[in-house]
């Protein structure tokens, strides 16, 4: 991120920012709306908390060189959320103390949770207890491993009441290939419903936002390899957005009502020669795919206003078969009158 984002909240005025509505969709909308990317941030002086959030999956290798490229050297953000996926699992899991490394001291884990591969975990400033009034997790896993030993499917998540914002940040790890459409749509449905349940129910107590980040697997419908990569290479990978297989399910109402994206502007994240920045060169030679996306959702529009002030990959990592994602999002709590 640039450092044109959130030049910190000394203010806490009220005046309502302009060009926000558009960055948020109804809970009643039906799948994903598309939202645009606001290069300088509202919010800068009354934004009540600033998220960062990055999802990556580490095709099992991790190193401090590539962590720290993905933090990043800004530091304008309240909360930090990394979901990673095929990260090396515990015991060798050395993924927490590099990232407390790249942070450089300036955040402090407050949460995470481990299932296997599929790990998330959740930064914020020294004094970040102070304000926490709630944090759970939970984990939800699919049958099987990958096809590698050790690399979960599932989801994990974290609930947490922050300032009085209450947020749960989910995970996940989704079916491969091309085909399994609609058993990633089954699986979406199902960590939607069972995440949390056994605590309380959520619908109860809702929370104000859910992000949604991860490697969820979809992949491009009905084209070839070759004709997406000239598309890829001539910068015109717009052209490849009506072959997205998510923002087609969504479309169709399966999955991600309600929900927000960022628009699609960097190249598809999956699949990539490891060490490099070349698509599959393999016997393979898979079509690219947006596997990796972070999404979110305003249970209330009336209660939260949200803004996303970036939405990109980062081409510098060259350690796994997929590119990083990364997103900044800053949200702001309505007042709501008091009645009389």
């Amino acid at each position: 991120m640039g450092n044109q984002l959130c030049k910190g909240r000394k203010s806490r005025t009220k005046k309502r920012p302009m060009g926000f509505i558009h960055n948020q969709a109804s809970p009643s909308h039906t799948g994903i709306r598309t939202v645009g990317v606001e290069k300088v941030c509202n919010f800068s002086t009354d934004s009540d908390l600033c998220i960062s959030i990055a999802t990556w999956n580490m095709n099992g290798q991790v190193t401090f060189e590539d962590l720290a490229e993905m933090v990043g050297s800004n530091r304008e953000f309240d909360l930090l959320a990394v979901g990673l996926q095929e990260a090396p699992p515990c015991p060798r899991n050395k993924v927490e103390p590099m990232l407390s490394a790249a942070l450089d001291e300036s955040h402090t884990l407050i949460g995470k949770v481990i299932m296997q591969s599929l790990q998330l975990y959740l930064f914020g400033p020294k004094d970040a207890r102070s304000f926490i009034n709630e944090l759970k997790v939970d984990k939800q896993s699919f049958g099987g491993c990958g096809g590698i030993i050790g690399r979960k499917k599932g989801a994990v998540a974290i609930r947490i009441n922050y300032k009085g914002i209450r947020m749960v940040f989910i995970s996940c790890h989704l079916a491969a290939h091309e085909r399994n459409v609609e058993e990633r749509n089954s699986q979406c449905r199902h960590i939607s419903h069972r995440l949390f349940s056994k605590f309380w129910n959520p619908y109860a107590r809702p929370s104000h936002i859910t992000i949604w980040l991860g490697d969820l697997n979809y992949r491009l419908q009905g084209i070839h390899t070759y004709p997406a990569r000239t598309l890829i290479h001539q910068d015109l990978h717009r052209r490849l957005h009506n072959k997205d297989q998510l923002l087609q399910e969504a479309s169709r109402g399966q999955i991600f009502n309600g929900f927000c994206e960022g628009t699609l502007t960097f190249k598809p994240t999956y699949k990539y020669n490891k060490g490099s920045s070349n698509y599959d060169t393999s016997h393979k030679v898979r079509v690219p795919a947006w596997t990796d996306r972070i999404l979110y959702k305003i249970e209330d529009e009336n209660k939260m206003e949200a803004s996303l002030h970036s939405y990109e990959s980062i081409d510098k990592i060259y350690g796994s078969d997929h590119k990083p994602v990364k997103a900044h999002l800053c949200l702001r709590l309505r007042q709501i009158p008091t009645k009389t």
